[in-house]
């Protein structure tokens, strides 16, 4: 992994917020306390994603840049954080914003390369996960899913977990990920600078 600098660019609310598009971006998706911004911390390196206690705190769609050198004037990716979904007492609100902004970024942004879906290695497969997965495969939307949380369960157990969400969830492969001890975050990386160079 090359090092690169981030740097936290900005949060929209509405479409009109957006950055303009340039560089290939990555977002990541989950269901609230799936540990989104935890992954997103552990793959910069530092704090840029907020990470709350409280589930859901993601209210906007934040944009990180990935800089090669410091004197670049744009990013050669970003990174989109979006909010988090499912978690009961916020769900009707953050439903009510999905076709605001949410929806409108992920379906017309031409910049998006991929969407990254996390899902919690620890539970059972979650039907607003697939259904995620299906609104992604309904609109041709390139999307690789990613196992969050894959430290608290030994190698013997990850293994059949993977391969009973991954049929569920009707995937191929998950990618199993720890932001605790960094397993996954080379595989990742790879993941994004390959669809960044294509």
């Amino acid at each position: 992994m090359k090092p690169f600098i981030a740097k936290f660019l900005t949060s929209a609310a509405s479409p009109s917020g957006f950055p303009p598009e340039g560089p290939p971006e990555f977002a990541f998706l989950g269901r609230s306390n799936v540990g989104k911004s935890s992954l997103i911390n552990s793959l910069l390196g530092q704090k840029l994603a907020h990470v709350s206690s409280t589930p859901g705190r993601t209210r906007t769609i934040n944009f990180i840049g990935i800089y090669e050198k410091a004197s670049q004037p744009e990013p050669v990716l970003m990174l989109v954080d979006l909010p988090g979904y499912g978690y009961a007492k916020l769900s009707r609100e953050i439903s009510a914003e999905w076709p605001k902004f949410i929806e409108p970024y992920l379906q017309e942004r031409q910049a998006l390369q991929l969407a990254i879906v996390l899902i919690d290695a620890n539970v059972p497969p979650q039907p607003s996960d697939q259904q995620l997965i299906d609104f992604f495969r309904a609109i041709h939307r390139d999307f690789l899913v990613v196992a969050t949380k894959a430290d608290k369960l030994s190698a013997n157990k990850l293994r059949p977990v993977l391969k009973l969400l991954a049929s569920a969830h009707g995937v191929e492969t998950i990618l199993p990920y720890s932001s605790k001890t960094g397993d996954g975050k080379s595989e990742l990386w790879r993941e994004i600078r390959l669809r960044a160079e294509q």
